[in-house]
């Protein structure tokens, strides 16, 4: 059958555009080192230009909302940041928001500023991956090096946190599992004075380069009403001049209290896309300061016992913290009959939450919004036309995600 639709193409290109010579077929992934991930693209060429493209996903044959329907509602955290691996712990309180809201918990203030800084912390992590990898495939190598040492010193604020690195299982359904450590502060201040001056070099490094521009600057273009007529959000949305911020659309977790401005672009080129996340970095520091300089006194989580484990000592010496403990890692809480959605921005966008809970232990539908797997249908009218390196820096400027296509 696919023998039979690439003839049909052939075909058509040489009536239509009267092409010299023969088509061929060029398979761009699953494995391949310029695709970033476990997914597809068979491109049809005429030399190096692209004719025709079509995506195949599912390589990693996951089904991750099936799993979560036989899963608890805390087990389901460990799945969330196995979707945008690059900035997991925004998946994974992301999901603990979607469960509050679900169960009508309402958790402490201070709680709502240590996410904020932790989710920034992870879009800077999420963007530093995008830009460098972007830079890196267009020939600036040395900036994903330098970027990629700053990623380190994030995940060593990480692992203050949760213990983990890349797959975090950060925070617990009603906050976090501990308070930020005095190393933690210690990290973090560090981190704060010296991040933006390696970012600042990033910049002077890549947003006025010559060469850089000339690889990004009207590649990969598409237009406003096309990128909202495909779902697009996030900074790729934003790059074609739609100023969409669910932080600012729905703001969650207080991100009412800060004060930041949405960077947006005007052609929703590989440029623009660069640029729009270049700016967002600096505006997520903004936000990280203003939220730890005015960092509530309080709990670090909400009084939820029927979600949130107790503390190790008293679950050895107190039968109701034992009971409890016992009955949340059984999955042996029931929630409430629902139907909730709820979104936050994620480092490629709108990550939405869709639960349907029956009252039972475990949820009834869970449906991801994956952004990545909402823009990646573009692709094929993105690269359109044009050649093969300019199809590889536009799939990274995207900032295509394989975990968040198979899910």
């Amino acid at each position: 059958m696919k023998d039979n639709k690439l003839s049909n193409i052939i075909s058509q290109y040489s009536s239509e555009e009267h092409v010299d010579g023969q088509l061929y077929t060029l398979n761009l992934g699953p494995t391949h080192p310029a695709t970033h991930g476990i997914f597809e693209n068979v491109l049809t060429m005429d030399g190096e230009k692209i004719l025709h493209s079509e995506q195949t996903i599912g390589y990693i044959h996951r089904a991750y909302e099936k799993i979560c329907e036989r899963r608890n509602f805390a087990q389901i955290t460990t799945l969330t940041d196995r979707m945008n691996y690059c900035s997991a712990p925004i998946n994974n309180l992301g999901w603990h928001m979607t469960v509050e809201k679900l169960i009508g918990c309402e958790v402490p203030k201070r709680v709502d500023y240590m996410r904020v800084i932790m989710m920034e912390i992870a879009r800077i992590a999420d963007h530093l991956v995008c830009n460098g990898v972007t830079a890196m495939d267009a020939g600036a190598i040395t900036g994903l090096t330098y970027l990629f040492r700053e990623r380190e010193a994030i995940y060593e604020l990480y692992e203050q946190i949760c213990g983990a690195r890349m797959t975090t299982n950060m925070g617990r359904i009603g906050g976090f599992e501990r308070d930020f450590s005095p190393k933690f502060h210690e990290l973090l201040q560090a981190w704060l004075k010296k991040f933006p001056k390696i970012w600042g070099e990033f910049c002077a490094l890549n947003e006025r380069n010559r060469i850089f521009m000339d690889r990004c600057i009207n590649v990969g273009g598409i237009s406003a009403e096309r990128a909202l007529s495909y779902g697009f959000t996030g900074p790729n949305l934003r790059a074609a001049g739609v100023d969409y911020d669910v932080r600012v659309a729905n703001p969650y977790s207080s991100y009412q209290d800060f004060d930041f401005i949405i960077p947006v672009g005007t052609s929703g080129d590989t440029y623009d896309r660069f640029m729009v996340r270049q700016q967002e970095v600096w505006e997520s520091l903004k936000i990280i300061e203003q939220a730890y300089k005015n960092l509530p006194d309080g709990d670090f989580h909400a009084d939820v016992p029927e979600f949130y484990l107790p503390e190790k000592a008293d679950v050895y010496n107190n039968m109701e913290a034992l009971i409890y403990h016992f009955k949340i890692v059984m999955g042996e809480t029931d929630v409430p009959k629902g139907e909730v959605y709820h979104a936050v921005e994620g480092g490629n966008g709108e990550l939405g939450f869709y639960l349907v809970s029956d009252g039972g232990r475990s949820p009834y539908r869970l449906h991801f919004r994956r952004p990545c797997f909402i823009y990646y249908q573009a692709y094929p009218e993105m690269i359109k036309g044009s050649m093969i390196s300019d199809a590889i820096v536009t799939m990274c400027s995207m900032n295509v995600i394989a975990g968040e296509l198979d899910a």
